[in-house]
């Protein structure tokens, strides 16, 4: 795999010299550029074009969430990965309406950090993960979606899924296996794995939880939380 260039966005100048030696060391990415602001991000990544901007939330001056918006708009085709409050539902939306593919918590092992940064250089948006890590992340990002979109016209958006695909999308919503789903729409196993299969294939999507997103961001599904 071609190497994965990068610049480094953080307030702390020790932080950005660890997390550039770390990288360094590690096949497959550079390290092109560092910036302690967010105006010195939007400049350099104007100046160097990386392929990757790996970037703290709280900057100050602009932020990094307003940053990720400048450079996705200008910029479409690069990747950020943010430090921040993952466990916040309205920082998640914030952070998905503004095109980020990842963000990580301020704290995160490096081995957690090396393989979101490798999820993202392959196309992935490890931060969809973060909808169904939790029931309150996850309702809380659906009410976002359907404010968006407005109540009364999630009816009349199209889906391609059939009724059952949707039921069974839901189930995968609230966190259900897929013998818990057959359980529950009393059909089988094999049934179910096809159905998601089909699922993928007309959203064009890789995953389970990457169909879960697309069709809560069109309003399609509604989340069924755990006991709920």
């Amino acid at each position: 795999m071609s190497v994965t260039t990068l610049i480094i966005v953080h307030t702390v100048s020790l932080f950005r010299d660890g997390l550039r030696l770390a990288l360094s060391s590690t096949p497959g990415f550079s390290v092109v550029g560092e910036a302690s602001n967010g105006q010195q991000a939007i400049q350099l990544v104007d100046q160097v074009d990386p392929d990757l901007v790996l970037m703290d939330t709280d900057l100050p001056g602009v932020n990094g969430l307003e940053v990720a918006r400048v450079i996705k708009r200008s910029h479409p085709h690069i990747a950020i990965v943010l430090f921040g409050p993952v466990q916040n539902g309205a920082f998640v939306v914030k952070a998905i309406r503004a095109g980020v593919a990842a963000c990580v918590p301020p704290n995160v092992e490096f081995v957690d950090l090396l393989g979101n940064l490798r999820q993202v250089r392959r196309g992935e948006y490890p931060i969809n993960d973060l909808v169904l890590a939790s029931p309150e992340v996850a309702a809380t990002v659906l009410e976002a979606f359907r404010q968006m979109v407005g109540d009364d016209d999630i009816q009349t958006i199209f889906s391609p899924l059939s009724a059952r695909e949707l039921e069974v999308l839901e189930l995968v919503a609230a966190g259900h296996t897929n013998r818990e789903i057959a359980a529950r729409l009393d059909i089988s196993n094999q049934t179910v794995k096809n159905h998601i299969s089909s699922i993928l294939r007309k959203l064009a999507v890789n995953d389970r939880t990457q169909a879960v997103v697309y069709a809560m961001r069109r309003g399609w599904i509604k989340v069924m939380l755990p006991n709920g």
